[in-house]
């Protein structure tokens, strides 16, 4: 969801044969964990769906409840909280396992079954004829999450539904790290409920994530632990070839970072205390990646010419025999020429 509003930015420019071909608008905000704007495209108030961009604020209960701890979760069950995954092995054997250990099963997920991404396990169900099933959907780690939750709190087999207990303290977290009421909810493509909010809202929440020294032991630590998990296991936050998972390891610092479908993307950089949230208006990929990679190195934490960031930054547009026809590059508003922000 997104404001109709021709204070949208052009982010993204996509050239052929020395021509401007096409453009992708979007809006987009950084924002200090104290609340102040350092920098601003199209419009920060635009209204967002968030969608899997904000994982990590709904797996906050996780921790906080005590949840987290007394089923034993370790960090790479967190990253899987906040992953957007392939459906790889290494994802859905750690799903499954988790929800053993829980003693519940495939069938107690609400996310629904999605053929995987994942080249070899996809190929691997074709072959054998195996149908994919919800722990192949790409948010299972996040309902695992909700079910360990649920399972805690004495909730009902619906954690899905928004009026249920889990539901409810995402909400809470959801409008209290952003600091404003949500406008609305809509259903996410794994069935969760998705509550709607201020970009700048979202690009705060992340700074606080950032930085969380005020909000309360529990939160802190619950905040610190997430950004700490994902960053330590960037595969299981998305999978090869994936740009989450590429260019969180391509930066030496900490800086966190997940995208949405779309074309959400946000950032959570603990040693600048800066959150960072972006949304291209035609919800199209290619643009949100190169858009967030163009502030990332213009913040100094990703270096543009690092392979892993640059086939982001400026990736070139190749026809079918591998001929290159143009590339892809942040539009010179956006981009500045590589300028410094701070």
């Amino acid at each position: 969801m997104t404001d109709r509003s021709p204070a949208a930015a052009e982010l993204v420019e996509v050239w052929r044969g020395g021509l401007l071909e096409s453009v992708h608008r979007g809006h987009a905000v950084v924002v200090h964990s104290g609340g102040d704007v350092l920098a601003e495209w199209g419009t920060a108030d635009a209204t967002v769906f968030p969608r899997s961009s904000c994982k990590m604020l709904q797996a906050l209960p996780l921790i906080e409840s005590g949840a987290a701890e007394a089923a034993g979760l370790g960090d790479a069950h967190l990253a899987l909280a906040c992953a957007s995954h392939q459906g790889a092995l290494i994802h859905t054997e750690r799903v499954g396992a988790w929800l053993g250990d829980l003693g519940l099963g495939e069938g107690d997920l609400r996310c629904g079954p999605q053929f995987p991404n994942d080249k070899a396990e996809r190929d691997r169900l074709l072959n054998s004829g195996e149908r994919a099933c919800q722990i192949h959907n790409n948010c299972s780690g996040k309902h695992a999450g909700f079910l360990t939750l649920s399972k805690h709190l004495g909730g009902g087999a619906e954690y899905n539904e928004i009026d249920h207990p889990v539901q409810r303290a995402v909400k809470a977290a959801h409008e209290e790290m952003a600091d404003e009421t949500s406008p609305g909810h809509g259903i996410d493509g794994c069935s969760a409920p998705n509550h709607a909010s201020s970009l700048r809202g979202l690009a705060y929440a992340m700074a606080r994530m950032a930085d969380p020294g005020g909000l309360g032991e529990a939160r802190q630590n619950a905040a610190r632990r997430l950004v700490s998990a994902m960053k330590a296991h960037p595969l299981l936050v998305a999978g090869e070839g994936r740009a989450c998972s590429e260019m969180m390891a391509a930066m030496p610092g900490p800086t966190v970072i997940k995208t949405g479908a779309e074309a959400v993307f946000i950032a959570i950089l603990p040693e600048l205390g800066l959150g960072v949230a972006l949304k291209i208006e035609d919800g199209t990929t290619r643009a949100s990646e190169c858009a967030i990679a163009a502030i990332l190195a213009r913040l100094g934490v990703a270096d543009p010419a690092h392979p892993l960031i640059a086939k982001r930054l400026n990736p070139p547009q190749k026809n079918r025999r591998g001929l290159v026809t143009g590339e892809i590059r942040p539009a010179p508003g956006l981009w500045a020429d590589g300028a410094a922000l701070s």
